[in-house]
């Protein structure tokens, strides 16, 4: 059938393709102003959320508070590190048996010193090991113990060696040195240090090496030392 000439006919891939268009597209081509996207009113942020934030931001302020705190206290205290000395030692006995085993009975006093005026300080772990030419030959665990801001303490530390090995070249060593009347130690101490100002508290290792030289046994003494602690 002939469609009238003042009829336009539409065909229906173009109707579908009319209906499928987003409005705003469908109003442009009609030359109609494209309207603005409707805004959605924000979602609510979660409570938790807020309280973590506040909770990290407080934990920032302490942490940043805590650490001038502690670094004006040390640049105005300026802490010092405590000293470890062997003012006095006596050598009583050095057997060598065969095949090279060592005996030996040495005792020394060791002084531990605080030189801070305002920071005390507690030893809680202190070992002594007493070396020749690098060679372990006895050692001796102290007890804890607290000093004061200032304060010097003297322990004596009796040191045993029984039978213990000694490489042959070293043993040769040490008899030299008996007969030449100058026998040289060297005392290691490692200590696990705990510092107290007020509630503030803080703890490191501190170590401490003497070289000392001794006078034959039985009557073996101190000639001369050095000494030095460092952390």
């Amino acid at each position: 059938m002939v469609s009238p000439l003042d009829q336009v006919v539409i065909s229906k891939t173009a109707t579908m393709k009319q209906l499928s268009l987003p409005p705003e597209m469908s109003q442009a081509g009609e030359g109609k102003p494209i309207k603005d996207p409707i805004l959605r009113r924000p979602r609510r942020t979660n409570p938790m959320i807020w309280c973590g934030a506040i909770v990290c931001l407080i934990f920032s302020f302490l942490l940043i508070l805590f650490g001038i705190a502690t670094l004006v206290i040390f640049v105005g205290i300026k802490p010092r590190t405590p000293v470890f000395d062997a003012p006095m030692a006596s050598l009583t006995v050095i057997y060598l048996g065969s095949p090279g085993y060592f005996n030996g009975d040495f005792t020394f006093v060791g002084n531990f010193s605080n030189p801070n005026k305002k920071i005390d300080v507690r030893f809680e772990y202190a070992e002594i090991e007493l070396y020749f030419s690098n060679s372990l030959i006895a050692t001796q665990a102290l007890g804890p113990f607290t000093e004061r801001a200032g304060e010097t303490r003297s322990v004596s530390v009796h040191m045993i060696s029984s039978l213990v090995y000694l490489a042959p070249t070293l043993a040769r060593e040490l008899q030299k040195q008996v007969e030449r009347n100058r026998i040289v130690y060297t005392i290691r101490g490692t200590f696990r240090v705990r510092a107290s100002l007020g509630m503030i508290h803080f703890s490191y290792w501190l170590h401490g090496r003497c070289q000392l030289e001794m006078t034959s046994p039985p009557t073996g003494v101190l000639i001369t030392r050095s000494c030095r602690t460092k952390r």
